[in-house]
């Protein structure tokens, strides 16, 4: 389409831990939480709940149905939020969650095509400031762009941007709020590493985020900021995050709002022709097997294709793909389970003013 640009948002990606064991170059499996001390259990627990899952596995595997979903889409750009640490390092602050994957699985994500990781998460820095700086680097070494933290705030609070020639740009902004678990502690700070962390959801936030969107803004570009915030395990939207994701748009001149930190999904707006996505939920996480928090279905999630009038950053269109994570990787989510994501998509979309169907090939389509 003319002026249109196609982008792929995904809610967490956790290549860690579980999903780490069963790759090519699994990393020490030595864990320091408190529920188990070896990521090679994650594994286990996969496979009693669902059956076998192959190891060493392929660096596609763990995207399967996916991949054919993103050459039939064919988007423009490939955004996803990734929560694990890509290093070797031991260093492991007292956290109780360690999600670590070592780099030589990197070829993972080449897989999947991933042109940009938002690191503005709660386990990002698992694995220390060191290990933060070795998930730069090796994302540089693989021409993977990031956004959301950096080795001082300077480079924490800069965007990823993404050019499509004559066609344009995404430019796309990472932020976390402490509502998501960020520690305060790992904030960027003029001298030091850390996450691009939001001092709260204020006027004066506002404020800096337009300037930040100011300074880089041209013609033609479409602006994403992509916020991990809220719990894991609600499907409420508060009024103050509603508010915020509101004056982006109007004060502050965003296009698109890429929510995370839910495992599950949640609503979506259309808020003056602009798309806000509040929670995505997981797109891949090493849970199968885990007991607790079935009623959000945290192993159901879709994929999001937006389609953006670039000369104006309006939604075009909103197509989702129904997922189901089974055997550490991602598979289409039919039958009941797609009419199960349908039903809580329109549940939480009509609070909003939207509503989701059915569409081509068993794919949603918002309305």
């Amino acid at each position: 389409m003319p002026g249109a640009v196609t982008i792929f948002l995904c809610g967490d990606l956790m290549t860690g831990r579980g999903i780490d064991q069963i790759l090519p170059h699994p990393s020490n499996p030595v864990l320091y939480e408190p529920y188990l001390k070896n990521a090679l259990g994650y594994v286990e627990l996969a496979e009693k709940a669902t059956g076998f899952i192959p190891r060493p596995a392929d660096f596609t595997y763990i995207w399967g149905d996916a991949l054919d979903e993103l050459v039939k889409a064919a988007p423009d750009a490939r955004i996803v939020n990734l929560e694990t640490a890509i290093t070797k390092s031991e260093d492991h602050p007292d956290k109780g969650i360690n999600y670590r994957m070592n780099p030589e699985n990197l070829p993972c994500l080449a897989a999947g095509g991933v042109d940009c990781c938002c690191l503005a998460n709660n386990h990002i820095l698992d694995w220390g400031p060191r290990g933060l700086l070795d998930t730069i680097d090796n994302l540089r070494g693989a021409a993977i762009k990031h956004a959301g933290a950096g080795a001082c705030m300077e480079e924490a609070q800069a965007p990823a941007i993404l050019e499509f020639g004559s066609r344009g740009r995404v430019i796309a902004f990472s932020f976390g709020d402490k509502t998501s678990g960020i520690p305060l502690g790992w904030a960027a700070s003029p001298e030091n590493p850390g996450v691009n962390l939001l001092e709260g959801l204020s006027q004066e936030t506002i404020r800096r985020i337009e300037k930040m969107v100011q300074q880089v803004k041209r013609a033609g570009d479409v602006i994403i900021v992509s916020i991990h915030w809220g719990s894991n395990w609600d499907f409420s939207i508060s009024r103050e995050q509603r508010n915020f994701a509101h004056r982006l748009i109007d004060e502050a001149g965003v296009d698109v709002i890429h929510g995370h930190s839910s495992h599950h999904i949640k609503g979506i707006e259309v808020y003056n022709e602009k798309l806000i996505i509040y929670g995505c939920g997981d797109f891949l996480n090493d849970y199968e097997g885990i007991e607790g928090y079935q009623y959000f279905r945290g192993d159901l999630g879709l994929m999001y294709f937006a389609t953006i009038d670039a000369r104006s950053g309006a939604l075009l269109s909103l197509q989702m793909t129904p997922t189901r994570i089974r055997h550490f990787r991602v598979t289409r989510a039919t039958g009941a389970d797609a009419l199960w994501l349908k039903s809580i998509a329109n549940r939480e979309c009509r609070k909003l003013g939207t509503s989701v169907d059915f569409a081509d090939e068993g794919k949603l389509a918002l309305r």
